[in-house]
Formats: structure tokens, C-alpha cells, sequence
């Protein structure tokens, strides 16, 4: 995740400050001098670090605490509220027909963003093509037929025709039943004359709503002159960050949203097609500073859903909330599991289990889990219909069985059916739930968001502070 060291540091720093009433200039220091160092490292531009810092720390000495507020909450507010500053907003994209230009140096990731946007725009409603002018890089049409099929997208470009912008020509009379038309271009391993005046050919014909700069995360300083460059050639309205999903920081992408006045449009995190996010700057910094980011995790809790109802039509998730959990029930819960994404990513969503507390995780604890998940799909593979419906009749014998058939170790079937037990445990508890009572239980959540110090619930104002 972008600057994602800065996280757990911070937090480090500022759970010294727990107890406290009042900010000495010492702790000011501290805080500023931490938050330098974790920008600096991730590759964010010296100047916009100086700029960032100075308003902390003018506003941590400034400002007293609200009443009731520890000196801890009061600064983490103030930094949160100057990193959205920071960031800025996120690009405006309309859910309305457009067509939308794609920029950047060969590897970027261009042909992939252009398939998980199509995507994106896919699962709101409306119909997406891509249209690939590449002619410059082999295998480019290839790899965005393939990238649009599983996207299951409209897509246009020909691999035989050499003129990018009679490709976006053909493209366009092609993909006439589009809504958005997303218009991938080629990239050269630098910046050069002729993937300039290229690129500005392109545009004129197409005569995008906005154009979309694509940065791999671990583009460092030099982001800035890509920005300028390509934002004297055609204009920039938005970046787009790719590639979160590694140990790139992504703080170069800043300096680019600085040097053209634009902001960032889109996230990049992962490989699939759906590994992809729109850029919110509160949910963003939530995330960050280990708040949570409850917004994006509803976002994907319901998309999850849907995938697994359309995997399974004759399966609803509100049937869990009446009658018997079975281990079919737990399987579908599984399968929506896997399709929210990578679970490091969905843990740093959740209030108080992201940034510190997965710091604590040995760097192999996610894999492991998704490992035995996987693991549990086999075992029951290896089950008859009565010991999926009614677990309780698996004992001794049946386990060894149920083992042998499967191929896993006794222990993973016994692992299987204690992790029944225990979500059988909370779906109860949730079934006896009024509504009254789940509002209070994510209200809590909410107020846990501070990683695991003092809660942010009483602080009011926006974003994750309260309402």
C-alpha cells in the first residue's frame, strides 16, 4: 500500500503520547520528524514533505485539544487531515457515456488498467470497451483480448494494422454501442519525440473526456518529469497508481498529481481484473493510519456476495440469518471471502486490524490462511451430503475417513469442523440481533478505528472522525 510504513511508525510514535492531556513541542517533533522519515522513504517529493510537516506542526502547537479529546486523537486528526489535504480529491468520474485516455511509459501498466476500469465500470451499470491502439509492443493485443475476456468487456484493436490512430478510428465505428470507451496507447521504455507526437495524434482524433497519466508505484522521482512531460503533450486529469500490491510506496505519484495540477483517479491492487479501486482520499488515509476504510469494505462485502449468488443461484446470505448454519452455508461464506480479495487488503479495511495490529502477523500469516481455506474446500469435497448438513455427526471414524478421501492430515478436518462451530456461534448471535443492536455494534467498530488507543468516535467533524 502507498506509504504504507508510515502507518505503523506513526502509530509507534503517537502511542507515547497515550494518557497525555496536552503536546509538548518535543512530542510535536517527534511526530513531524517521523512522518519526514516515512515520506522520505517513500519516494515523496522533499518539497511537498516539507510543506506537509510544517502545517502539522504549526498546527499541533496552534491548536488546543477539543474538550474531552487526548493529545494523542487531537494530532492523529490534524495528520489526518492534512494528508487528505495532501492527496487531494479524487478525480471526477462521471457515470455517464465518455471516452477516456490512457498515458504512460511502457510497463506501467496501461493494458491492465484499461481492463480492470472497464471492469469498474461494468459492475456500475454501464457498458465498457477497450480499444487498444499499441502498436509499438508485441503481444499488447494479445494480452488486452485476454484481459478483456475476463473482464468480460467489449474490446477492439487489430494486430495487423500499424497506424494507432486508424486503429482508433476502426475502434470507434466498432464499439459504437458503448457507454465508456477506455483508449489504450502505447508506452516506450522512456519519453522520446516519437511516442509524443504519437501520443498527441491519438488524442486529437479521439478527443478524450480526460486523460488518465498510468505510474507504476515504484516510479519514485521520476514521476515529476513524466508528469510534466506528458502533461505538456496532451494534458493530465488524473493519475492512476498501479501496482500497490508489491513493496513499491508509490509516493512519486504525489509529485506527479502536483507538477499537473490533477488528481488520482483509480488504485491498481493486484493482478485479477477486479484488483482495482477508486482513489477516496478519507478512506485512503483511514486506511493508512490503521482507521479502517468501512466505505470500501461494504463496496466489497456486497460485490462478494453478488459473485457468490451468481456462482451459486439457488444460495441467498440472508438465509443465514434464520434457520440451520451448515457447512455448505460455510463453504458460500468462503467463497465470498476469496472474491473480496486478498485478506491483508480486507484486514486493513477493517477498523483496528489493519497497520499495527498486522504488523504483529508473521509475513507469511495471510497465505496461510487462505492455504487452509483452501485446504477446508477439499475437505469437504470429501464429505457425504449428511455430514455437509448436519456437521455434528462427523466423529472418530468418520474423521479418518473423511481424511484418508481428501488426502489432508486428520487435524485439517477436525480444524474444519471447530471453524464451523465458531461461525455457527456468531451466526446465532447475529440472529438474535434487532436492529438497534447491530447499529450500536458497528458504531463501536467505528470508534475502534484510532489502532487500538483511544477511540475517535467523540471527536466529531468528518471522514472517520464521526458525523
Amino acid at each position: 500500500m502507498v506509504l504504507d510504513n508510515l502507518g505503523s511508525s506513526l502509530r509507534g510514535t503517537l502511542d507515547k503520547l497515550q494518557g497525555q492531556s496536552r503536546l509538548s513541542e518535543e512530542d510535536v517533533n517527534e511526530v513531524v520528524k517521523e512522518i519526514q522519515r516515512s515520506l522520505i522513504q517513500a519516494d515523496v517529493d522533499i518539497s511537498l514533505v516539507q510543506e506537509l510537516s510544517d502545517s502539522i506542526e504549526r498546527r499541533a502547537l496552534e491548536e488546543d485539544p477539543p474538550a474531552g479529546t487526548s493529545a494523542r486523537d487531537h494530532v492523529l486528526r490534524i495528520v489526518y487531515e492534512e494528508m487528505v489535504d495532501l492527496v487531494g480529491e479524487s478525480t471526477e468520474i462521471p457515470l455517464e457515456p465518455q471516452t477516456i485516455l490512457l498515458a504512460g511509459l511502457q510497463g506501467s501498466g496501461k493494458t491492465t488498467t484499461a481492463a480492470k476500469m472497464a471492469w469498474w465500470f461494468s459492475k456500475k451499470g454501464l457498458r465498457p470497451a477497450v480499444i487498444q491502439t499499441d502498436t509499438f509492443r508485441p503481444g499488447a493485443y494479445e494480452q488486452a483480448e485476454q484481459m478483456c475476456e475476463r473482464a468480460e468487456v467489449d474490446f477492439y484493436g487489430d494486430p495487423d494494422e500499424d497506424d494507432p490512430v486508424e486503429i482508433a478510428r476502426q475502434g470507434f465505428e466498432e464499439t459504437d454501442a458503448a457507454d465508456v470507451r477506455i483508449v489504450d496507447t502505447s508506452g516506450r521504455s522512456g519519453l522520446n519525440e516519437e511516442l509524443i507526437e504519437e501520443l498527441k495524434s491519438i488524442e486529437q482524433f479521439v478527443d478524450p473526456d480526460r486523460n488518465l497519466l498510468v505510474l507504476d508505484a515504484a516510479i519514485g522521482q521520476g514521476a515529476k518529469d513524466q508528469a510534466r512531460a506528458f502533461g505538456d503533450a496532451v494534458g493530465v486529469d488524473g493519475v492512476v497508481i498501479t501496482k500497490l500490491d508489491g513493496t513499491a510506496k508509490g509516493g512519486g505519484a504525489l509529485a506527479a498529481v502536483n507538477e499537473t495540477d490533477s488528481t488520482i483517479a483509480f488504485l491498481g491492487t493486484g493482478e485479477t481484473v477486479q484488483d482495482v479501486e477508486r482513489f477516496e482520499p478519507d478512506g485512503f488515509i483511514s486506511r493508512l493510519l490503521g482507521m479502517g476504510d468501512l466505505k470500501q469494505l461494504a463496496e466489497r462485502v456486497e460485490r462478494a456476495m453478488a459473485e457468490t449468488g451468481e456462482e451459486e443461484e439457488d444460495w441467498d446470505p440472508e438465509d443465514l440469518m434464520s434457520g440451520q448454519f451448515t457447512l455448505r452455508d460455510m463453504r458460500k461464506q468462503m467463497q465470498a471471502m476469496n472474491n473480496m480479495g486478498p485478506l491483508d487488503q480486507v484486514m486493513d479495511m477493517i477498523p483496528g486490524f489493519g497497520g499495527g495490529l498486522m504488523d504483529q502477523l508473521p509475513d507469511d500469516a495471510m497465505d496461510v490462511t487462505q492455504d487452509r481455506m483452501r485446504d477446508f474446500e477439499v475437505v469437504m469435497d470429501s464429505m457425504t451430503e449428511e455430514e455437509l448438513e448436519n456437521p455434528r455427526v462427523v466423529g472418530a471414524e468418520r474423521v479418518r475417513r473423511i481424511a484418508r478421501g481428501s488426502g489432508k492430515p486428520e487435524e485439517r478436518v477436525r480444524e474444519l469442523l471447530e471453524q464451523h462451530r465458531m461461525m455457527e456461534r456468531m451466526i446465532k448471535q447475529f440472529q438474535g440481533m434487532g436492529d438497534g443492536d447491530m447499529q450500536r455494534m458497528m458504531k463501536r467498530m467505528e470508534q475502534q478505528g484510532g489502532g487500538g488507543g483511544g477511540g475517535m468516535g467523540g471527536l466529531g467533524g468528518g471522514g472517520p472522525f464521526g458525523d
